[in-house]
């Protein structure tokens, strides 16, 4: 999948000159959203299915900061994935450097009427798409060792 790609915005930075902290979990949002459009599985057609992917846990690295109207990009990749927990991993890198700036994850599960589901029963095209991406991961994390 190809990385989302932003420029930073002058309102998104904090009295240092750098990025607010809080602004990187959007772009790991916008990106998530990104990332599942290119699966063929928006959340518009996820949602129009009755199912919701609600955020259960994030957690953010910061490694070096963002600045004001440096361009950026932000690869998401399947961790992990079990049919009802479904865990991303973020690298956001600054473009012009190449430099690695933060390392992030978000954790989701499923629900349908307001009950955690497994996509393999609500949605199983989805879990095929899921599966698969999570299995290419694992094959080019093998080959990179």
């Amino acid at each position: 999948m190809e990385p989302y790609r932003r420029t930073a915005q002058y309102h998104e930075t904090d009295q240092m000159g750098i990025i607010h902290h809080a602004n990187y979990v959007k772009w790991m949002e916008e990106a998530r959203v990104a990332f599942m459009a290119a699966t063929g599985f928006g959340y518009e057609t996820i949602e129009a299915q009755g199912v919701v992917v609600p955020v259960i846990g994030v957690s953010v690295t910061y490694k070096k900061p963002v600045r004001f109207a440096e361009e950026f990009e932000v690869a998401v990749r399947v961790e992990r994935y079990n049919g009802k927990i479904l865990e991303l991993g973020y690298t956001i890198r600054n473009r012009t450097q190449g430099t690695l700036c933060t390392v992030a994850g978000s954790k989701h599960c499923f629900l349908k009427d307001g009950r955690m589901v497994a996509l393999k029963t609500v949605l199983p095209e989805l879990d095929r798409v899921l599966t698969n991406l999570l299995e290419e991961g694992k094959e080019e994390t093998d080959a990179d060792v």
